[in-house]
């Protein structure tokens, strides 16, 4: 009896001890990360921390109460990280509301759906509390692609773009003119990361291919999905230089995205749809629901690839895979893009039927052959403007390929991890002779499998 008396007060003692922990939590750092889809509050520590949410109507803000910090410099940092062109967030205040206790008040723009939740030490981080602002009204993203094509062909006076026809006797060439335009177009340093604006691109040419009629020429959006990896909370790999995959390949899906809109299929406009188009995290299922609700002709996932030695080299592009790996290589590299999840930070406790559907769909047969296809024509472009790691296709699982209806492929533009490879990356060059080869790919998969018909015909 004795002893099970010190055993219980053994128990008090060691709750009152992780208490005590908590309040001597040190803040690590604090990030901020507006988005058109929800802007994201990050506060790592060093220790797990506790917080109470509410939602207040009038004026919108959020109220958290915070267990087990004291005000200090690194919490009022927030304060002065947000921007004036947040779309969801006005403002944030902190202050200490009693002894351990501080209270976050994030002022809002717009109603919003919080999700507030914790994340174990995982990568390079610590424990993190983290704030996800969802919108409760959204742009329909095919909607407003459709308003982009609308608006160029009501403006006057805007310079036409090259066509690709729709044949195979001439799949590439007809790109040469955009190419050599794009290619010698000033080039701009990257800048810090902002919200995306996208002003209507040029309206396309409407023409046929050699030697139909010009009635067949039809004006229905070609919409290819440009999924720029990793972003926000995960950087993706880094080289040895310090270049982060994420900036590097958002940077490429910019130049591919720009030529996609200034190109036309005989007679039907391309339109790029990125899944992330600034600096913030997007969950692997996400980007596949995203790439699905504008009914996308192509998802083409871009990253930068890493080894944990300097010496690979060279571009490689992989498709799905139902039958396991094509080789031990490709595995590890599916393996490792899957955790992006787990290092950006996936509220797990909101995963709900719809996600689970996503990646339970019945994959087809033809998905990963068309998807072997465009990959094939990616890889051969691709091969003309650098060395190639592989000289097939590759394939493996990879959750963001799981598109059952979408051709996709995941294109590894280099290695970042290779320091020469890595100063290629962050040259404007480089970048522009990978985008010109991506478009040249895109084009030559076209001029053999043209897109099936859509109902979205303006």
């Amino acid at each position: 009896m004795k002893r099970r008396s010190l055993l219980q007060a053994g128990t008090v003692v060691l709750t009152l001890g992780a208490g005590q922990l908590a309040r001597g939590a040190s803040i690590l750092a604090v990030r901020l990360w507006p988005a058109p889809d929800y802007t994201r509050v990050t506060i790592e520590s060093d220790t797990a921390l506790s917080a109470a949410p509410q939602l207040v109507e009038n004026p919108p803000r959020l109220a958290v109460d915070i267990e087990g910090i004291d005000l200090n410099p690194a919490l009022k940092e927030l304060v002065a990280k947000v921007r004036p062109d947040d779309p969801t967030i006005a403002g944030i205040r902190v202050g200490q509301n009693a002894p351990g206790r501080v209270r976050l008040v994030i002022d809002l723009k717009q109603a919003i759906r919080p999700q507030v939740f914790t994340l174990t030490p995982i990568a390079a981080y610590q424990h993190r509390l983290v704030f996800d602002l969802y919108p409760t009204q959204v742009v329909d993203p095919l909607e407003a692609l459709i308003a982009q094509r609308l608006q160029a062909k009501s403006a006057p006076g805007l310079p036409s773009a090259p066509v690709v026809p729709a044949s195979p006797a001439t799949p590439i060439d007809a790109l040469g003119e955009l190419i050599a335009r794009q290619s010698q177009k000033p080039s701009t340093p990257a800048a810090a990361p902002t919200l995306p604006t996208l002003p209507a691109p040029p309206e396309p040419v409407v023409a046929a291919a050699p030697g139909s009629a010009k009635k067949d020429a039809t004006d229905r959006l070609i919409i290819i999905a440009l999924d720029p990896g990793h972003g926000g909370e995960d950087p993706g790999a880094i080289g040895p230089g310090g270049t982060r995959e994420k900036d590097v390949v958002l940077r490429l899906a910019h130049r591919l995205r720009d030529r996609i809109n200034q190109t036309s299929l005989n007679g039907s406009p391309m339109r790029a749809y990125l899944t992330r188009d600034a600096d913030y995290f997007v969950p692997l299922h996400v980007r596949v629901q995203k790439a699905r609700h504008v009914q996308a002709d192509l998802m083409i996932s871009i990253h930068a690839d890493a080894f944990y030695t300097p010496r690979p080299q060279g571009a490689s592009v992989f498709a799905l895979s139902q039958d396991g790996a094509s080789s031990t290589a490709a595995r590890w590299m599916a393996a490792k893009e899957n955790k992006a999840d787990q290092i950006g930070g996936l509220n797990i406790k909101a995963k709900d039927a719809q996600i689970k559907q996503v990646f339970h769909d019945m994959l087809t047969t033809a998905q990963i052959k068309d998807s072997l296809k465009l990959g094939s024509a990616m890889l051969g472009e691709m091969g003309r403007v650098g060395k190639l790691h592989k000289g097939q296709v590759e394939q493996a699982g990879f959750a963001v390929l799981k598109a059952p209806d979408i051709p996709s492929v995941l294109v590894e533009a280099a290695f970042i991890s290779n320091p020469d490879e890595e100063a290629k990356l962050n040259s404007d060059d480089y970048q522009d002779q990978l985008a010109n080869a991506l478009m040249r790919g895109i084009a030559g998969y076209f001029s053999k499998n043209p897109p099936l018909a859509r109902n979205r015909s303006l």
